[in-house]
């Protein structure tokens, strides 16, 4: 009895073990107001009015930053209105858009990686932004820890052609 004891025990033990390796290949998340935040969607590329955007969405919810350049650097925000960022909740009802801008919130968006070859976007970001609606309840949001990691640059739909 105690054979067939230790054989099943030994079985569910094997039966039990599985390997569930999930990769976050590509990636955009952040924690929005200290609560994680994990895009569904996320693309980039260059607009029709010339500036660069990397882009991430959950549901009703977009993160978006436009850059001059998909260049390997540091883009401070809160400066002009080239290099900005902003946050837009479209559910009905509770709809809102917070933005940076020349003299609105503060941050930076950080590109480590652009790769042509592969045609994807590496970087790291943090931000408070502003929210459009002065007589809002809720006048600042703000995002820390944020990663944006091999996000595909498309050159179709709202993108023009990137070229190499």
């Amino acid at each position: 009895m105690k054979k067939y004891f230790y054989f099943l025990s030994l079985l569910l033990l094997l039966v039990s073990c599985t390997e569930d390796v999930r990769f976050n290949n590509p990636a955009f998340q952040t924690l929005k107001d200290n609560a994680f935040w994990r895009a569904q969607v996320y693309k980039a590329g260059i607009e029709a009015n010339g500036f660069f955007t990397v882009e991430g969405s959950l549901g009703y919810e977009q993160i978006k930053f436009q850059i001059s350049e998909p260049a390997e650097k540091t883009y401070v925000l809160g400066v002009n209105d080239d290099v900005k960022a902003t946050f837009k909740n479209t559910y009905k009802g509770q709809e809102a858009e917070f933005a940076t801008g020349t003299g609105k919130g503060s941050g930076e968006v950080v590109v480590t990686e652009y790769n042509t070859v592969d045609k994807t976007i590496s970087g790291t970001f943090k931000f408070t932004a502003v929210n459009v609606d002065s007589g809002a309840e809720k006048q600042q949001m703000h995002f820390t820890e944020g990663v944006f990691y091999k996000i595909p640059v498309k050159s179709e739909g709202n993108f023009v052609p990137v070229n190499d």
